[in-house]
């Protein structure tokens, strides 16, 4: 709810980038996965989004903390993400540029995401996350993140392997008498993965909802869970982002597109770099069904339940690589949950 706190708030930051101050509060903006309230409303012809943290969770302000330094740090390096134009302390708010309502993925499904104009658009994100990834490492503050401060093996394990048991496999379908192996094998994974280099800026939900289109220009959102990481997880996450459903030889084109623009800030070992976003993938994947089927079921979030199956699939079909082959366990487990999703709809 919008109390007088947050608009005493807004009026003091209004004031303090020198615009009227008074404002009136028009429309509340949905928020997908995330319980932050959103509000959009208009000073003379500038259109702004006040950003309330979530009273429902401990860490709201923490996380509001963290969007406003992260925000001001990768703006600052010429990352393309909003301006902030004020952050309140005492009640968590912070004032946006306004980037209007067009997501990637509302491109995605008007057009299609092979037609050329889409295509381009993907690129343009890849250009951009390659210069987040790199070229806003100068000064990042790991005590900025409010979650944790690297994406590392106990986050893998818990949130990601962990969350797919758990949220998908024995809260969402009711699945019983998983595999003895299946513990080891999310240990190798989250192991094999942390064999690649980690010091890097890890957006962690970098997909097409998350990419806004504003004036012809990509802007990255939702980048107040960013961290210190590999570099293979944020593509892959947009790559294989189950919203979108990108084939696979336009996931593979766009891989290259992004591996070109990595190289021009960062000495590259393409061979090595391909080796290891496998492993990048099937973490991702694991940590969207978990997401989806958590949102669904736990928070009645319907809107995702419908992207479960289509996540699944790209899960078996990942497994059906030779690599799959370190993973039987996992193999069974995701051959149940498909037909589990087959039967219960």
């Amino acid at each position: 709810m919008f109390t007088d706190q947050h608009r005493q708030a807004l009026s003091g930051l209004l004031a303090a980038q020198g615009l009227p101050p008074e404002i009136q509060v028009a429309d509340r903006m949905a928020g997908d996965g995330s319980d932050r309230q959103f509000y959009r409303f208009a000073v003379g012809d500038l259109s702004l989004l006040a950003v309330l943290p979530s009273v429902s969770q401990p860490l709201c302000m923490a996380e509001a903390r963290a969007a406003n330094a992260m925000g001001r740090h990768f703006f600052a390096y010429g990352a393309a993400v909003p301006r902030i134009y004020g952050f309140a302390e005492e009640c968590g708010l912070i004032l946006f540029e306004d980037l209007g309502d067009t997501k990637l993925h509302d491109l995605v499904l008007q057009h299609g995401a092979e037609t050329p104009e889409v295509d381009a658009y993907y690129r343009q994100a890849l250009t951009a996350l390659a210069h987040l990834q790199t070229e806003t490492r100068q000064g990042f503050q790991p005590e900025w993140c409010w979650d944790t401060p690297r994406y590392d093996r106990e986050l893998m394990l818990a949130r990601e392997s962990g969350y797919f048991q758990k949220a998908l496999c024995e809260d969402f379908l009711g699945m019983e008498s998983l595999p003895q192996g299946l513990g080891q094998e999310f240990v190798f994974l989250a192991e094999r993965a942390m064999r690649e280099p980690a010091d890097f800026i890890l957006h962690r939900d970098f997909q097409s909802r998350n990419l806004m289109i504003c004036e012809g220009k990509v802007r990255i959102i939702d980048f107040q869970g960013a961290r210190l990481g590999p570099l293979g997880y944020d593509p892959a996450s947009l790559l294989i982002d189950p919203y979108a459903g990108l084939p696979f030889a336009q996931q593979q084109a766009l891989l290259g597109c992004y591996l070109d623009a990595l190289a021009a800030h960062i000495p590259l070992d393409r061979g090595r770099f391909i080796e290891g976003y496998y492993y990048m993938a099937l973490q991702r994947n694991l940590q969207i069904l978990g997401a989806f089927a958590f949102l669904s079921k736990n928070k009645g979030k319907q809107f995702f339940r419908q992207f479960i199956k289509p996540a699944a699939t790209t899960l078996h079909e990942r497994l059906a690589a030779s690599q799959g082959r370190d993973f039987p366990c996992l193999r069974t487990v995701v051959e149940q949950v498909r037909n589990f999703l087959e039967v219960g709809g």
